[in-house]
């Protein structure tokens, strides 16, 4: 018990950098990150959402295999697979497939796809991993084969992607929760997962994965991270639950920049996915009544605007409606960057998934900048799936791809922002809402 004291009278602690009037200004910073509880859209976001999202649903129709429901990690901007001799063809990720079980939901509900098209899809899918798909204690392999579903670049069976997995698969059991073979494969998919068992003998934190060669990978989910999802998923396992004081074991870094205080340890998706399907709006933790998710993830996206605004003396491409750095391509492969700290890989590439993975977060920043980015860069950076995954206004480059999950990040942020659909349907899920009591989580 003595751990968990430390961690939160650690959490608890100022800035050691923060004098006391960047205390202030940044008490006052946060206490008004957070949006209105319904941010009014014009006609014009609404009609730029709708191209938006329906581009990016359509990358999981276009590629996603009819016999295994599997989505590809990564397809040309253009709309065409990596041809065989590429090193991405046909491999897929079970991230990716997740956002994909949700976006077929999405497209039902908006009449992209007919709802009996989307539950067949979505049957292909949960038939797959429930019955063919390689899995070690429920947990399944980051990267497979699109046709046959065989393991990929050594690949690990990952906790993070299972779990983002499964929160499409939690997402389609509700949706369609009138179809009793899609409610029985996606209970049976979640229930087979041994959260117990990623704990590789520690007591609370689980580890990143597994590979049959060389066991349990080191490293452990022990930082503020995307990891929050797998964590509640774990703690409210009806069959192998880890104990809810596993959310008290990770460190909470908390860093300040221009005046806005907040946790944070790594590129805006770390604050996106999670909230991508767990409703975390006017939600605090009991235990530590100054954390409030939502409003956190605000001011993580408001201090990353302003950094990239402060590069804008380096980087010219930068400014206040052109910004965002978060993990992605670029011209030198791929990079999990972002910032505040000021990460040395910057050269000025933009990610537009950076702003459009928190339109549910700060819509009115988000918009005006996706929006700025159309206008201003057109076709070369956005065709048939929306955006590309990145690009350079300082050097001309621009990305010839689009990445699965963050077409999907995407979609699922546009369609909370318009009327709250992922967090409504995943949080029927009872098992969600219970460990989030569990977990010491409260409304208000």
């Amino acid at each position: 018990m003595r751990r968990f004291v430390i961690l939160i009278l650690l959490a608890a602690a100022p800035c050691a950098h923060a004098s006391p009037v960047t205390q202030r200004r940044a008490h006052s910073r946060t206490v008004a990150a957070s949006q209105p509880a319904k941010y009014a859209l014009s006609r014009d976001d609404e009609a730029f959402l709708e191209d938006l999202s329906r581009r990016a649903f359509q990358y999981f129709i276009d590629h996603a295999d009819p016999q295994t429901g599997l989505v590809l990690d990564r397809a040309l901007a253009g709309g065409e697979a990596h041809p065989p001799n590429h090193p991405s063809h046909n491999i897929t990720s079970s991230a990716a497939t997740g956002f994909g079980l949700t976006a077929l939901c999405i497209g039902a509900a908006r009449g992209w796809i007919t709802r009996d098209d989307a539950r067949r899809r979505v049957l292909t899918t949960l038939h797959f991993f429930a019955e063919r798909a390689s899995q070690e204690h429920g947990w399944f392999l980051h990267w497979m084969d699109k046709e046959t579903g065989e393991r990929r670049w050594t690949s690990e069976y990952s906790s993070i992607d299972t779990a983002l997995l499964l929160a499409g698969v939690l997402t389609a059991r509700q949706y369609f929760h009138e179809v009793p073979e899609v409610v029985r494969l996606a209970t049976l998919i979640y229930e087979r997962v041994d959260f117990g068992w990623m704990l590789a003998g520690d007591p609370v934190l689980l580890s990143h994965g597994w590979r049959p060669e060389t066991g349990f990978i080191s490293s452990r989910w022990d930082t503020y991270s995307e990891h929050l999802i797998l964590q509640l998923l774990a703690v409210g396992s009806p069959t192998h639950p880890v104990t809810p004081r596993a959310w008290l074991a990770w460190s909470r870094k908390r860093i300040t920049y221009d005046g806005y205080t907040y946790l944070n340890a790594g590129p805006l998706f770390t604050h996106q996915y999670t909230q991508a399907w767990a409703d975390l709006r006017d939600v605090r933790e009991s235990w530590y009544p100054f954390t409030n998710y939502f409003d956190n993830s605000v001011a993580a996206t408001r201090a990353h605007r302003q950094f990239c605004i402060d590069l804008s003396s380096e980087f010219a491409g930068y400014g206040p409606d052109v910004w965002g750095i978060s993990a992605s391509d670029s011209a030198h492969g791929y990079v999990a960057w972002g910032g505040p700290p000021r990460d040395p890989a910057i050269d000025g590439t933009v990610v537009p998934n950076a702003p459009a993975g928190s339109l549910m977060f700060t819509p009115d920043i988000s918009l005006r900048a996706l929006r700025t980015m159309k206008e201003k860069y057109g076709e070369r950076v956005y065709g048939r799936y929306g955006f590309v995954d990145a690009f350079n206004p300082n050097t001309g480059w621009v990305d010839t791809d689009v990445i699965g999950i963050d077409q999907g990040i995407t979609l699922l942020s546009a369609e909370n922002l318009r009327d709250g659909f992922v967090w409504r349907y995943f949080m029927r899920n009872g098992e969600i809402p219970r460990a989030m009591r569990l977990v010491g989580l409260r409304k208000g």
